[in-house]
């Protein structure tokens, strides 16, 4: 019997860190040793790395709430400001020895900044528990298409494997509310 590794790495609207959690099942028959989780950020070609020498050191049933100084991509003020991460692709790889068979690697992809903009034009509409009509319709359909171009982009990154395709359904879904903010289109 072999370990059988799994993470979850939970959408949030912090836009400050990212949540990994270590969900995977252990066996007693082989001894856990050399954790590691690499982080790679959208538009990065180096992953983060954490082992059992980071700190804290990174050991099975681990939580880690990760910003943007422990990814390596603000080096400056680390503690005391907190720089938003991007939106895009991360992905993220956890494995224990022997490191290069057991493994298992997610694409994760963020959507807290498109997901703040749908939820500012959500309470924009202040709807009330009867069905709106005219324009306030006409806006609510277009918010229902774009979150569910945004959920479709979200399952085709981490479920259909397909990175491409998955940023090209967010960017237009971001394009899109981009466009509810605009008065002058």
């Amino acid at each position: 019997m072999n370990h059988l590794l799994s993470l979850y790495i939970p959408q949030t609207m912090n836009e400050e860190s990212i949540t990994i959690m270590d969900t995977s099942l252990y066996t007693d028959l082989i001894p856990v040793s050399c954790p590691t989780l690499q982080v790679l950020v959208p538009g990065f070609t180096t992953a983060a790395l954490f082992n059992q020498d980071s700190v804290p050191a990174l050991v099975p049933a681990f939580i880690r709430n990760l910003t943007a100084c422990n990814l390596g991509i603000q080096i400056l003020q680390c503690g005391s400001v907190f720089n938003s991460l991007p939106d895009g692709i991360y992905v993220i790889k956890y494995s224990v020895s022997p490191n290069d068979i057991i493994f298992v690697e997610y694409n994760h992809l963020r959507i807290v900044q498109a997901m703040k903009l749908y939820k500012k034009h959500i309470c924009d509409l202040k709807l009330t528990t009867c069905s709106p009509h005219g324009d306030k319709l006409v806006k609510f359909e277009e918010l229902k298409d774009i979150k569910a171009y945004l959920d479709a982009a979200v399952d085709y990154a981490e479920w259909c494997l397909d990175p491409v395709k998955a940023m090209e359904l967010y960017n237009y879904a971001l394009k899109r509310l981009q466009k509810l903010n605009c008065t002058t289109c």
